[in-house]
């Protein structure tokens, strides 16, 4: 069957001459003689679409419509009539009616508008399975797993998702800053709108406002036409910003005006073009000593960084509430002690070091003092982090791991339930180091 619909109307003749010709293209068809008989069955059976008569005894079909969107808000209304007027037309569709249309029926007409209606619904009801799809897929939880240490990270990212702030994720390429950007995206409240993503370091420095902001025709050599810039793109939505420290410096003058005012201007144009849009930058370099080096605004480094995904942060935050206490940070020393040991312990040693540090601290500052001796005992491993991309790296391992085993080391099985392709899988088993 192509749809179910209910054709209510109080003439006999309309009603089962239209669902003959209607049955013959394969739809399902329902009476009704009245509103309130038509109501009946709505309340008894789902229907795509109800065809009524305008003006009925009993019960008319825009009383019939109103309380049709109260019990079933997804079925469609098509109001017929021989009393034709542009008003009743008018407060039809205010009404919510999906078409409106005259009597005598010309039916090969009526028979196109349903066939549109109902492309129409099945459009919509993809979007929304498929919506629904990229939600699951980019759910948090779908990402961390039920280890405790990680549901802690990532009930930092679900409050993140809440907000309007703009984030900024630190971790060097390939370790899921996209990943988590999308579930930032997909679990906050712009989840209908576009996510756009953009690999600044991807991109020839003298095209990167284009990409960004798009040109007019004519504007430089090799501008056939005009062009929309990803800010334009995302309107409403996302833009995901990787590698943002590989931006020059003479655009990053052009973002922050963009991203303070929510306006930005076309390369080769005057007029400014106005936006709504989320920013989510990731980047693997420190910005902090980018800022010091004069190679990032200071003033861009701190619009970005709205909120910052950090372990050592969020922690403090944690236990401060439990403890009762006003630890604001720690020093340089501490923090580059911190950077460079070596987790064997994982997530959860780093959170009990400083939940150690914040009961011993004397100050309000975390110390060399307040930390464990064997962190200073150690030799330090330089390529170890404690940002949020090393935990990602750490559970996309250990994920990887667990399928490759269930599946007695078949990497195509492997790829296949991963939802990556083959050459990606090779990628990141080389990457992460994962056993196989």
């Amino acid at each position: 069957m192509s749809g179910k619909i209910l054709i209510v109307d109080d003439e006999p003749t309309i009603r089962e001459t239209l669902s003959l010709v209607l049955k013959e293209e394969k739809y399902e068809c329902d009476l009704a003689e009245n509103g309130a008989e038509g109501l009946k069955r709505v309340k008894e059976k789902n229907f795509d679409l109800i065809i009524t008569d305008l003006k009925m005894p009993e019960m008319g079909g825009l009383e019939l419509m109103e309380k049709v969107k109260t019990i079933s808000p997804k079925t469609s209304v098509m109001i017929i009539t021989a009393y034709a007027s542009l008003e009743s037309a008018i407060q039809a569709l205010r009404l919510g009616a999906y078409d409106y249309i005259i009597k005598p029926l010309d039916f090969d007409d009526v028979i196109l508008r349903i066939k549109r209606l109902m492309d129409h619904r099945e459009l919509l009801n993809e979007n929304e399975y498929l919506r629904k799809e990229v939600q699951e897929k980019f759910s948090v939880s779908n990402i961390i797993g039920e280890s405790e240490p990680m549901q802690d990270v990532f009930n930092l990212i679900r409050k993140v998702a809440a907000t309007k702030g703009n984030v900024l994720i630190t971790g060097k390429s390939g370790t899921g800053k996209e990943l988590v950007a999308r579930a930032i995206h997909y679990n906050s409240p712009r989840q209908t709108k576009r996510f756009v993503a953009i690999n600044c370091g991807a991109i020839v420095d003298n095209l990167m406002e284009s990409e960004l902001f798009g040109h007019k025709k004519g504007s430089f050599t090799g501008a056939v036409r005009d062009k929309e810039g990803l800010f334009k793109v995302a309107d409403g939505g996302t833009l995901f910003l990787d590698e943002v420290g590989e931006i020059p410096l003479h655009l990053q003058v052009k973002l922050l005006r963009a991203i303070e005012t929510g306006e930005f201007i076309p390369v080769g144009d005057t007029i400014p073009q106005k936006v709504n849009v989320r920013i989510i930058a990731a980047t693997n370099r420190n910005l902090e000593e980018e800022v010091e080096k004069g190679k990032f605004r200071d003033d861009l480094y701190y619009r970005l960084n709205v909120v910052e995904i950090n372990l050592i942060n969020h922690f403090i935050r944690k236990y401060n509430r439990e403890l009762n206490r006003q630890i604001t940070g720690m020093d340089e020393e501490t923090k580059r002690i911190l950077m460079n040991y070596e987790w064997k312990g994982g997530i959860r040693e780093l959170e009990n070091v400083i939940e150690r540090a914040l009961i011993l601290s004397e100050g309000e500052i975390i110390t060399r003092k307040d930390l464990p001796p064997n962190l200073m005992k150690l030799e330090p491993a330089p390529e170890t982090s404690l940002r949020l991309k090393d935990a990602v790296a750490d559970f996309e391992k250990q994920h990887i791991e667990q399928v490759l085993k269930a599946n007695q080391g078949n990497k195509e099985a492997a790829a296949k339930i991963l939802d990556i392709s083959l050459s990606s899988l090779y990628r990141k088993i080389d990457e992460l180091g994962v056993t196989t």
